[in-house]
Parts: structure tokens; sequence; C-alpha cells
């Protein structure tokens, strides 16, 4: 019964998002009411289960999220990214462009969202493309790939972060491992797979892209700009806190952070790692680096700063839907099902995790929903099988990427910035995410032979 309400739920969700058109938070809120009551919940508890799904899901992710949004726009309004690009692509020469724009993109992409990094770099991969002489998506897929990796693996993103909180994965840990998984990904499904795409869509490679789609773009006069090594120093910054701690835990903490008898150095440095924490001291950077340094007023820095929240907010709305969505299956019992019917299974839970994510990307559309969704089912699984959480996590961020098609915004961003049609934007886009979904799982499994 559990299972069967698991279905008609993700069946309701997909009917109001796709049939009527329901805004997709909504939906989720009232997918999470249908399925509480097919799963036969006490309807005093139902409104209760849903809050401590958002509240639960959206109590760390608000800050990161907000914090990386607000960072994401300081670099972009002062022109950091522009500045990372054109640089690398100096260095590298016309004939590794697809090498510089994969770097600039992950680069870019670990600090700022899949959407904004997206928005951020077509203009810049219009611009080089046109001077070049190379189809757009020359360019166009290698970065779309290493924006899609930093998105599915990497910490702070949303879905990594999520995730690891779902499962109790160390957040600097999957950045670690994700980095091992991310960067394989990126080549095969950036620059070799464009060989391939050539071949089988030869027309999309003559399309020369919609600039219009993208509305007001900022330039930034060189002079005015930020220096290479700033931009990039403020981009990363997050990372950096967070690798800081991650390696500090590993070498003088055994890979954990004392609960007893802590010093104060061992707090100090637990606390600028927290994924919170390292955002909001590395957004106090950027305003100093990006805002205050070059003579911004504070209230046009706070402008910034609002801008960017009201962007994201409805984001911030539908991963809370999906964080309710996820209560309600696991209060309700569904992940105990799920497991039952695999309890005496052969296959990996790391494979399981990896396939439940597929199967409810390919359903639901958004990966981070997805992966919210496949962390709770397989969560007991895990617990069972002994699996290192922080490969759960990046096998469900795997899986959560695939087949991205109709139902995801990415698939229309793709579309509508490279002036393609549905075909060749399931030809290109989709398979693109079908293959760093599977070559990141291969790797995952590869690393489970070493880390348990």
């Amino acid at each position: 019964m559990e299972l069967i309400a698991l279905v008609i739920g993700v069946i309701f969700l997909l009917v109001l998002i796709i049939r009527f058109k329901i805004n997709t938070f909504v939906s989720l809120i009232m997918t999470s009411v249908l399925t509480a009551l097919l799963l036969g919940m006490n309807l005093t508890k139902i409104m209760t289960t849903i809050e401590a799904g958002i509240g639960s899901q959206l109590g760390e992710l608000s800050l990161v999220f907000g914090f990386g949004a607000m960072l994401g726009r300081l670099v972009a309004d002062a022109g950091g990214a522009n500045v990372i690009a054109t640089t690398l692509i100096d260095k590298f020469g016309k004939q590794r462009l697809q090498v510089a724009i994969m770097l600039a993109s992950f680069i870019i992409g670990i600090a700022l969202f899949f959407e904004v990094g997206l928005v951020l770099l077509i203009p810049i991969v219009f611009a080089i493309a046109l001077e070049a002489n190379v189809p757009i998506l020359y360019l166009g897929i290698p970065m779309a790939a290493a924006l899609s990796v930093t998105h599915g693996f990497l910490p702070p993103h949303p879905a990594p972060v999520a995730i690891a909180a779902v499962l109790k994965a160390n957040d600097g840990e999957i950045l670690l491992l994700g980095l091992v998984v991310a960067i394989p990904a990126a080549i095969i499904a950036g620059p070799v797979f464009t060989k391939l795409a050539r071949k089988f869509a030869p027309s999309a490679f003559e399309r020369k892209g919609n600039l219009s789609s993208l509305g007001e773009v900022k330039t930034i006069k060189p002079e005015d700009a930020p220096s290479f090594g700033l931009s990039v120093l403020t981009s990363l910054f997050p990372v950096i806190l967070m690798a800081i701690t991650t390696i500090y835990k590993m070498t003088v903490n055994g890979g954990a952070t004392p609960t007893k008898n802590a010093t104060m150095l061992d707090q100090i440095v637990a606390l600028i790692g927290d994924p919170a924490m390292a955002m909001l001291i590395s957004l106090l950077v950027a305003m100093f680096t990006m805002g205050w340094r070059r003579n911004r007023k504070t209230a046009d820095i706070m402008q910034t700063l609002e801008d960017a929240v009201k962007s994201i907010a409805m984001l911030l709305l539908v991963i809370g839907g999906g964080g309710a969505f996820k209560q309600v299956l696991i209060d309700g019992g569904v992940g105990q099902e799920v497991a039952k019917i695999f309890v005496n299974s052969n296959m990996s839970p790391l494979l399981l995790g990896w396939l439940v994510a597929v199967v409810l990307r390919v359903a639901l559309g958004s990966a981070t929903v997805a992966a919210l969704t496949a962390a709770g089912i397989v969560a007991p699984l895990m617990a069972q099988a002994g699996v290192a959480p922080a490969l759960m996590v990046l096998a469900i961020g795997a899986g959560s990427l695939a087949a991205s098609h109709v139902n995801d915004a990415g698939f229309w961003m793709f579309k509508e910035y490279f002036d393609l049609s549905v075909k060749q934007t399931l030809s290109i886009w989709t398979v693109l995410e079908t293959v760093i979904s599977v070559v990141g799982i291969i790797i995952v499994l590869l690393l489970s032979l070493v880390i348990h």
C-alpha cells in the first residue's frame, strides 16, 4: 500500500505540474497532503509532518542558498566571472578553448548555483565562440557539463548539502570525494561528448544561440573589473574554508569533530567549516573585495544582496516543498517498505540509491527534489548495509542528474539560450546529463571498493 501511495503521489504531482501548470511549490504541498492521506497517517499530524519537513530542509539550507546567491551576484556585478573566463582563455589559447571554458565554468560553478552560472557564462561563451569562429555548442557543452557536475556533486550546492543533512554525511568529505567524481565526469560529458554530439546531432551545432533570452547583461570595462586572483579567491572562499576544516579533522581528529574535550582550535575550525558559516564569512569577504574595495556604496551593495534573494525566493520554497514530501514518505513508512523489498537483494545500496534517484528525476524533473526524496527512501538501507554516507550522497547526486527532459527547468534554459528545437535539446542536453549520471555512479562504485 505504501508503494502504491508513492506512485499515486508522483503521478498526481506530474499531472499538477505538467497538465495543469500549477506552481511547483503548491503542487508539492498538495501532493504531500494527498500522499499522507493515502498512507493512512493521523489527520492531526499531517500538517505537523509537512511543517517539520519544510523546517528541517530549510534550516541550514536557507542560509547556504541565500548567502550563495548573494555571493554569486556580487562576483557577477563586479565583473569577476568575466575576468576568470577571459583570463583562462588567454592563458590556454584558442586551440584549447574547451578546456579553458570548462575550467572557468568549474571554478565559477563551485561558488554559484547552476542557473546563475549559466546566465553568467553564456554571454561570455557566445562572445568567445563568435570571435574564435567555432559553433556555440562547441563551447556550450563543456560549460554545461562543468556547471552540472558542481551542482550535483559538490557542496555548498543545495542538493549535496541537503542530502548530506538527511544522511548525516560530512560535507568536507563529500567535497573531496565529489571532486574525484566530478572532474572525470565533466571531461567525458564535455569535450569527449562534444565530438560524438557533432556526429549524431550536426544540425544543433549550426545554431547561433539566442542572447535576447538573457535579458539585461551588465558589461564591465576591463580596467574597472577585479583582478583574476581576487575573483578566483572570492569565488572559491567557501570551498577553501570547508577544505581547511576537512583536512584538519582528517589529520588531527581522525575525520570527526570531538564532542568532548574539544580544544578552542577544534571548535573554531569546526565553526568556519560549517557550510552556513563558510558562506557567511565568504559573503563578508565578497562584500569587501567586490564592493567596498571597489568604492561601491553600502546602500548599493545591499541592493545587490536584496535582488539576489528575490531571485531565489521561489527556489527556496520549492526545496522546502521537496522536504515536506520527503518527510511524509519517511513518516508514512515508504522508506521501510522499500527496504523490505530489497532486504534480500544483492544489488548494491549505492546502485539502488542511484536508481531510485534516476526514476524520481525522470518523474519529477527537479534534481534537488529527486535527490531529497531518494535520500529519504534509501536512508534505512544505507544504515543496514554500512555504506559510507558520503558515497551515498554522491550516488544519489549522480542519479538526480540523469535524463533531464521537459519537466526540468534546466532543459528549457538550455533550449532557449542555444536556440535549439526540443528534439535537438533532447539529443544534446538530455544525453549530456545522463552521461554525467552514468560516469558518476561508475566512479562512486569504484570508490566504494576502497572506502567503506
